[in-house]
């Protein structure tokens, strides 16, 4: 599968959301990676009722709620702009 090492010519893609301690939650993704982060982080996040949380969707290349004005973006996940960015300056 990896032609070489790390994830160079890898593109992230969100497979599953999930809520495993009080305060954090994570972010598993297509190419086996999962990413433990505070919700404190994401603001909209953290306006979802906690029993709605497990009822997120994919939106293009981010996850969002039906109770949530944002989609939370794999860019804002991995702290990337520049590499994961899902739009450009030049898009306008």
């Amino acid at each position: 599968m990896y032609k070489t090492e790390g994830y160079w010519n890898v593109k992230p893609k969100i497979k599953r959301l999930s809520f495993p301690k009080r305060g954090k939650f994570q972010v598993d993704l297509q190419d086996g990676r999962s990413i433990l982060m505070p919700i404190s982080a994401f603001p909209s996040l953290k306006r979802v009722p906690t029993k709605e949380r497990d009822n997120w969707y994919l939106m293009g290349g981010g996850v969002t709620w039906d109770s949530c004005p944002e989609v939370i973006h794999i860019e804002q996940i991995l702290g990337n702009f520049q590499n994961y960015a899902h739009e450009t300056n030049n898009d306008a």
